[in-house]
């Protein structure tokens, strides 16, 4: 943990430094609606050289540079530089870098950090979850109409814009309220502390929402991918919630369906 942290800290400085200067970063199209900045790759380059100095065997998964593989098969990092990039060029403060570990498949250590608010998100297996030091837990709310939720909206090129629509339809008329932050990282720290009561989001990669999925589950509360798998990393999706929604946020999902 001690190794993780620091190296977010370090890479989160030179983001830091760039965010509120959108218009002199280097901008290039990944895909529709899908931008990279300079910063990104800067900020991968840190957490990668930072990690494989204080754990040269192990593998890297990660949003720029993809997978490369360690010498030791049970470990590898997974890393995100900028999870929710296109706040950050906008000079939205919803965005974050986060980092996981990964052992034998499954997810052991985890760690989220705002810059801009400095917000550092904690957990490691068996051991809680936490927001700057202080233990997280997920919020007590019981009944749907009582939550605020929060969900994933598409780019334009994704392919899941109908069920998308339908679903948001059905959650509108079954929630306090809805948001979509544009950021999955933050998007279940927040569950994970009781921010917001749970959500779900499609079209997702394992560096979006790994260290998510311990901080949540850490915290008390419940992960499934979109078709009910207990693992959802490799998934591309998911729903989360305490006890009492995870089930009233599917059955919503599901009446979806039959629209």
């Amino acid at each position: 943990m001690t190794v993780m942290i620091a190296a977010i800290r370090k890479a989160a400085r030179g983001v830091q430094r760039d965010y509120g200067e959108v218009s002199g970063l280097q901008v290039s199209v990944k895909g529709p609606a899908d931008f990279v900045t300079a910063s990104d790759k800067k900020a991968e380059k840190v957490l990668r050289e930072e990690l494989a100095k204080a754990r040269p065997t192990y593998g890297f998964l990660g949003e720029e540079e993809g997978e490369t593989k360690g010498q030791d098969p049970d470990h590898r990092w997974i890393i995100d530089p900028i999870d929710g990039t296109f706040n950050f060029m906008h000079a939205l403060p919803l965005f974050a870098l986060t980092i996981a570990l990964e052992r034998k498949g499954e997810i052991v250590a985890g760690v989220t950090y705002n810059p801009v608010t400095d917000e550092l998100f904690h957990a490691e297996k068996g051991s809680g979850a936490f927001f700057n030091n202080k233990r997280m837990r997920v919020g007590a709310r019981r009944e749907l109409s009582e939550s605020m939720v929060f969900c994933g909206l598409p780019n334009r090129a994704d392919k899941t814009h109908d069920i998308q629509r339908k679903e948001l339809a059905v959650m509108q008329t079954r929630c306090a309220g809805l948001r979509a932050l544009g950021s999955t990282a933050l998007d279940m720290a927040y569950t994970a502390m009781g921010r917001l009561d749970g959500g779900w989001t499609h079209g997702l990669k394992p560096w979006d929402m790994a260290a998510g999925i311990l901080f949540i589950r850490e915290s008390g509360g419940f992960v499934h991918g979109l078709k009910g798998e207990a693992n959802p990393l490799n998934s591309g999706g998911y729903v989360c919630g305490n006890v009492d929604l995870l089930p009233q946020i599917k059955a919503a999902l599901e009446e979806a369906k039959k629209i």
